[in-house]
């Protein structure tokens, strides 16, 4: 049997409607990307997987891009979800692109993804997720209303019943930081896969199609030649348990709908060791006063003028996923996050972001400095509870913080 098991056996379909076929052998690969990965296949068991995790996020990014550049002058593209969060066309585009793919290629997988169809339908916007799609994904024939419509459901709410077992499973936020994404070019966003193999993270995918290569970081390079020759926009990041985390450019900025360079980059976390000189970012719903550290420091937004009471605040809008590229990257120290009263902690906020700052060195856990449980929603594998909150780092500022905010008496009990 596969190391996965393509078996559906402890994974019960909970909507009559998503028919997952039967155990089957591995399927036949029909990668697009011409981008080969930055280490063999014989270092990395879910190396296929990557691989066509890394050509579904490339394409949804062109996808948002492309839907991004008529954001403005179409009155149907930027809608309200029931919590005030924007979303455009390209949230479902992504997540319809990314379950049509996967479902090809890794049939027995089941996806737990952000949107749901009903918005969509209510709001007559099918039509234009299928335009979208047209020249997108790798179906022979032409798509339908309701292929789309059970690709965007495959990964909603009611498709799965998990169980308190383990399980195997992709994670997708399809557009982390929609705001960002409706804002303008200066705010990221981010498209997040990453894969789950009996309840542990294996692999990542994230693409953030506005990121600007202009800080430096410490990275060691296959092509470490061709870094600077020129100008780049665009980052896509990956990650695969025990070969570290990578970043490639997406596109030159001159040619922002052109394909991937082969030009992979080690990501590595910085190696700040003291909480005064690290640079912190925060959700952008939460202010510094409200976290513990603020006890300690204040914050500031000024890199040149950084007291001795205080820390630097590096603005980084929008979505919690776009931060942990940050730290993965090495570009910011620390990202706290504090779990707020009446408000979810979803798994596809977090997810990818954790494996990409664990293998480039970092740490992530609750505020109590307890690993995030992606199993504690047993049924839908959908909200995680992480206690006080989520504290992502360098590895060494961790036990620092966790040892402020432990003698701050803030976390929750």
């Amino acid at each position: 049997m596969d190391l996965l098991g393509y078996s559906i056996s402890r994974l019960p379909t909970a909507n009559p409607h998503l028919n997952f076929p039967a155990p089957l052998r591995r399927r036949s690969f029909t990668v697009r990307s011409s981008l080969s990965l930055p280490f063999s296949e014989e270092k990395a068991v879910y190396y296929k997987h990557l691989e066509a995790a890394v050509d579904v996020v490339e394409r949804a990014c062109r996808l948002c891009v492309h839907v991004k550049k008529s954001l403005f002058s179409s009155d149907g593209s930027i809608l309200e979800k029931n919590d005030q969060t924007p979303v455009t066309i390209a949230d479902f585009g992504v997540q319809a692109l990314v379950s049509l793919e996967m479902s090809k290629l890794f049939p027995s997988i089941p996806l737990v993804a952000e949107e749901d169809s009903m918005f969509l339908c209510t709001n007559n916007l099918v039509d234009a997720v299928v335009d979208v799609l047209a020249d997108r994904a790798t179906s022979r024939d032409k798509l339908t209303q309701d292929d789309v419509l059970e690709a965007i459901d495959r990964g909603g709410k009611d498709a799965y019943a998990f169980g308190p077992k383990p399980a195997t499973y992709w994670v997708l936020d399809p557009i982390d930081g929609t705001r960002g994404f409706v804002r303008g070019s200066e705010a990221l966003y981010v498209v997040g896969l990453a894969l789950v193999v009996d309840g542990e993270i294996v692999l990542g995918v994230m693409g953030c199609p506005n990121w600007q290569e202009s800080h430096p970081d410490k990275s060691s390079s296959k092509n470490q030649e061709n870094e600077n020759a020129v100008s780049m926009s665009g980052i896509i990041m990956i990650s695969h348990i025990g070969c570290g985390t990578w970043r490639n450019t997406l596109w030159e900025t001159t040619n922002m709908m052109g394909g991937l360079l082969d030009n992979w980059i080690r990501c590595f976390v910085d190696d700040c060791q003291i909480v005064h000189e690290a640079r912190f970012c925060i959700p952008d719903s939460q202010t510094w006063e409200s976290l513990p550290l603020s006890l300690l420091y204040n914050a500031t937004t000024e890199a040149e003028y950084v007291g001795s009471k205080e820390v630097l605040l590096l603005p980084a809008c929008c979505g919690s996923l776009c931060k942990y590229l940050m730290v993965a990257s090495g570009r910011a120290s620390v990202f706290i996050q504090g779990a707020k009263a009446g408000k979810v902690i979803k798994a596809w906020d977090h997810a990818v972001g954790i494996i990409c700052v664990h293998e480039a060195g970092g740490k992530v856990t609750d505020w109590r400095g307890s690993e995030l449980d992606f199993a504690a929603d047993q049924v839908k594998r959908r909200i995680i509870f992480p206690s006080g909150g989520v504290l992502v780092t360098n590895d060494s500022l961790h036990q620092a913080i966790l040892e402020i905010i432990s003698s701050g008496s803030l976390v929750d009990s």
